[in-house]
């Protein structure tokens, strides 16, 4: 009979379960990012510190102890040179740390100058975009197209200045008078939209000529006759739709600023100017420090003529002849001149 052999069977599992080279790489590149995330952390805190804290840290890691240090800068919260700090660690992260020295923290409240310096850039800037959008419209438009070279805009220390000058053949006024040419109104119109865009307040001035004007009645000369035009413009501009309170300040400067100080007579002379202050600018026109308080003259004592048997009388009254002399005198003075005639 013959022997019976066991056969064993030997039955192997495959794993299925992970993937090519299994999870190892996940781990690998955690620990990448971990050590990118560091270093750039490093990198960070050493941009964002002083000299005298890199010092401090630095001194830090090579002597970490309470015991002095070899450091020739002493570290925060220590008032000897090197060794550990012993002041707490601030873990408010970037809100705590000075930008250089003698400075808070960058994300701190600016100071009163510094908020006042952002505040001029940004004013500075929004002119400069209201001159850019004034010229393009001007550019674009057909209406404003004759008369684009009687338009004048420049930046001054005052802020936006906007010029509507005189040509030999097109004034802006009626002659002798504050009465607006139609396109110098049309032109006003269309400034009005865009002085307000912005907040800023606004000066007129009025500006004529050297050529002396005179009428009837003597009294009304370039001061009145530049006023008057400043002060038609400003109708104008309110007429526009321009808002009436932007208004801080309107003038009339006669020919005392001429535009071509070669050729004071020169028609360009003639010229309404605009200004589209800066904040600085108005709150100096409407400062009233510029206007000084009212004073009482001084009194000045009245003398009467002496009485007789009054004691401590005053000055003596002037002899009955002289007095005559006087009313003489008078009397006999020239009238005035008459008026001249207007030019």
């Amino acid at each position: 009979m013959s022997e019976l052999k066991q056969v064993i069977i030997v039955r192997r599992r495959k794993n299925r379960g992970s993937g090519h080279h299994g999870g190892a790489w996940k781990v690998a590149y955690a620990d990448f990012v971990t050590a990118m995330m560091a270093f750039f952390l490093v990198m960070w805190l050493v941009g964002a510190g002083t000299k005298q804290q890199r010092a401090a840290i630095s001194e830090y890691f090579r002597n970490p102890s309470m015991t002095q240090g070899q450091s020739t800068m002493a570290p925060s919260g220590r008032t000897g040179p090197g060794g550990a700090s012993t002041s707490m660690i601030k873990l408010g992260g970037a809100m705590n740390l000075p930008t250089g020295p003698g400075k808070e923290s960058a994300f701190a409240p600016p100071s009163a100058e510094e908020a006042e310096k952002l505040a001029k850039e940004k004013e500075k800037k929004r002119l400069e975009q209201l001159m850019k959008d004034l010229n393009e419209a001007i550019a674009k438009s057909q209406a404003m197209a004759p008369f684009r070279d009687q338009l004048l805009l420049d930046i001054t220390s005052e802020g936006l200045r906007i010029q509507i000058v005189d040509k030999q053949n097109r004034p802006m006024f009626d002659m002798g008078s504050g009465a607006l040419k139609s396109y110098t109104v049309q032109i006003l119109h269309e400034l009005a939209g865009f002085v307000n865009q912005v907040p800023n307040q606004i000066s007129i001035s009025g500006h004529t000529d050297s050529a002396p004007y005179v009428r009837a009645d003597s009294q009304y000369g370039n001061w009145e006759l530049s006023a008057d035009r400043a002060n038609a413009a400003r109708r104008t501009l309110t007429d526009g739709g321009m808002q009436a309170a932007k208004v801080a300040r309107v003038v009339g400067l006669a020919a005392s600023v001429p535009f071509d100080k070669n050729d004071p007579s020169a028609a360009i002379n003639r010229r309404i100017s605009i200004v589209v202050m800066t904040e600085q600018a108005a709150r100096a026109a409407l400062s009233s420090e510029l206007v000084s308080a009212p004073r009482a003259l001084p009194s000045v004592p009245v003398l009467h003529p002496a009485e007789p048997g009054h004691a401590g009388a005053g000055v003596p009254a002037a002899p009955a002849s002289h007095a005559a002399e006087v009313s003489t005198r008078e009397s006999a003075a020239p009238p005035p001149a008459p008026p001249r005639a207007p030019i």
